[in-house]
């Protein structure tokens, strides 16, 4: 009985070129879809399904996680384990984020653009999170206390800004220039990764940490930043397809191994960043990272 309810689906070319999206050709969502409508497409097959469920799933599994930590760690009382928070919170607040925007953004065209500037704005908190988690603990010891050390944070929140701000930019230049707002997103969300992982770089270069799983770790980010930019499997799709389910189905494929690579490398991130001891905290980093 709730397939009866569920709300019409429609083709590219019945909805604003806003709403449209390379190597899709039917499953949109009506623009002007009711908050209700967007929550039952969840058990819909929509050109969004795979982005929420992707999305949802894993903040899921990070909220878990979370929880489980606040178990066995005191991130009331002990203050060395607040940059774990940190990262933590971001990565679930991204993740949820992620998963509203897409499944609310139907209600209208200012929604749609609403909906993925908190998405954008989510995104960049994780990098924050995840350069504040990197300044505690992966930081080289002799690095501790310098010049780097202390502007890394501040430079973080400063990329979070202008990050955040040149994403949401990239929207408003989407239809008349493409590849321009392609480009700016990729720039927004590139160098906020470069950046945070110039410890981890080092470390890599320096022999200091496993090389094997740090190599793994910037491969899946590749893998990932290539699935993201080029959407390569939509445009093969677009291109090589005239049957409407075999475009969608392999379209819906390019998406489910893009969030499969980003989980990936957000849990890997989590495992490879050693939570220190209180009392010493680069010197038991470093031994654990060996």
């Amino acid at each position: 009985m709730l397939s009866l309810r569920l709300p019409r689906l429609l083709s590219s070319h019945q909805v604003p070129k806003a709403f449209q999206e390379d190597g899709i050709i039917s499953g949109y969502r009506c623009p002007k879809s009711s908050a209700f409508d967007c929550i039952l497409s969840l058990f819909h097959l929509t050109n969004e399904t795979l982005n929420i469920w992707t999305h949802f799933l894993p903040a899921c599994y990070f909220m878990r996680r979370l929880l489980g930590f606040s178990q066995s760690l005191d991130f009331l009382g002990e203050a060395y384990t607040w940059p774990l928070l940190a990262y933590l919170f971001t990565c679930c607040l991204y993740l949820l984020a992620s998963s509203l925007a897409h499944t609310f953004s139907t209600m209208s065209v200012r929604s749609l653009h609403v909906c993925f500037f908190f998405d954008y704005a989510a995104l960049s908190l994780y990098s924050l999170g995840s350069g504040i988690a990197y300044a505690a603990y992966i930081f080289p010891e002799q690095w501790v206390h310098g010049t780097l050390h202390a502007y890394f944070v501040p430079t973080a929140v400063m990329n979070t800004l202008l990050c955040t701000s040149l994403a949401c930019y990239s929207r408003f230049t989407e239809l008349d220039q493409p590849h321009f707002s392609k480009l700016l997103r990729i720039l927004a969300f590139f160098c906020p990764y470069l950046f945070d992982n110039i410890p981890l770089f080092y470390r890599v270069g320096d022999g200091i940490t496993n090389i094997c799983s740090r190599y793994t770790h910037i491969a899946v980010f590749v893998i990932l930043a290539f699935c993201t930019a080029e959407q390569t499997v939509d445009t093969l799709a677009e291109r090589n397809f005239a049957n409407t389910s075999i475009a969608s189905r392999s379209s819906n494929g390019g998406t489910l191994m893009r969030h499969t690579a980003e989980w990936i490398y957000q849990e890997m991130s989590m495992v490879l960043t050693p939570l220190p001891s209180p009392k010493n905290n680069h010197s038991t980093c470093d031994k654990t990272c060996t």
